[in-house]
């Protein structure tokens, strides 16, 4: 078998190219501490760390849904404990326009009050989330929810509740119908009683100066216990907010718990051994400089070369 000066010489570069080559695939690797930079490099691999991203990017998004929820329900408890503030205060004044010795005048003073705090009230019905949304808007209103025409307070947005886009679905808002305006009726049971409604009879009875005091009587009976009725639906309410926030708490720890072992997951599919890699390098870097030099002394090996000398 004859071989020619022109096939060492090709030899010994196709060597040397492709010990160029792994040594370059080496750095890249080591530098970039990945050691499946291509799917080709492990195809299943590839596979895993993909489905450990997606699973990432899942939880990712199931985290800023939580937070909007934990956002809003924050804001939703501290609105429901401005309300039972209201509430309490309009009750101390209902009480106090029940004695026998107030004037009209002075029970006309006192609607004048309760009337300040209804429409404090209103503002709290209708506040906003900061989001473009609000609070109270059920499962979406563009506008107030609450609007107070000639017959009283009325629900403007739709009943029920917007929901965030998580695995276990939190909620945006409360159901601003069901909180306001359906409290349980203490006489029939049946969620009919409109705080505002209340509000607004109570204040009528104590303007009418024809009333007797066994009128005015009755008519803070009756006020009270719509009052009553009121704010514990408000609590009850307050209690569901407060819920939603422990379970956010909760989903935030399990969230945060299944992303760490995707992230985890996908490490281990694609990170590379820092030590075994620096070895392999100074492999391929030996083995590089190694071919370096053969090809050198093939190129003497050359018979012109040889005659020349």
């Amino acid at each position: 078998m004859r071989i020619t000066s022109a096939f060492a010489f090709d030899s010994s570069l196709g060597n040397l190219q492709r010990r160029q080559e792994q040594l370059s695939d080496a750095q890249e690797r080591l530098t970039g501490g990945k050691r499946v930079i291509r799917p080709s490099d492990d195809p299943t691999a590839a596979a895993r760390a993909e489905r450990a991203l997606a699973m990432v990017n899942r939880t990712e998004a199931n985290v800023r849904a939580l937070d909007a929820s934990r956002s809003a329900m924050m804001q939703t408890e501290v609105a429901l404990g401005d309300a039972g503030d209201l509430l309490q205060q309009s009750r101390e004044l209902i009480v106090s326009a029940g004695n026998a010795s107030y004037s009209d005048a002075e029970r006309a003073t006192v609607a004048v009050a309760i009337r300040g705090l209804r429409t404090q009230l209103l503002s709290v019905a209708n506040r906003s989330d900061g989001a473009g949304g609000f609070l109270f808007g059920g499962q979406g209103s563009s506008t107030a929810p609450f609007l107070d025409g000639p017959t009283g307070v009325t629900f403007n947005g739709t009943t029920g509740v917007l929901r965030a886009a998580t695995d276990d679905p939190l909620p945006l808002s409360l159901d601003g119908s069901a909180a306001w305006l359906k409290a349980p009726n203490p006489l029939t049971a049946a969620p009919d009683v409109s705080l505002f409604n209340v509000l607004d009879t109570v204040i009528a009875q104590l303007e009418n100066p024809a009333l007797s005091n066994t009128d005015v009587i009755a008519a803070v009976h009756g006020a009270l216990a719509g009052v009553d009725a009121s704010i514990g639906n408000v609590l009850g309410w307050r209690a569901r907010a407060g819920e939603a926030l422990n379970r956010a708490d909760s989903m935030e720890e399990r969230l945060g718990q299944i992303k760490l072992g995707a992230q985890a997951d996908r490490s281990t599919a694609e990170d590379l051994d820092m030590v075994q890699a620096i070895s392999d390098f100074q492999s391929k870097q030996t083995g590089y400089d190694a071919a370096l030099k053969t090809y050198s002394m093939v190129q003497r090996l050359s018979l012109f070369d040889y005659l020349q000398g």
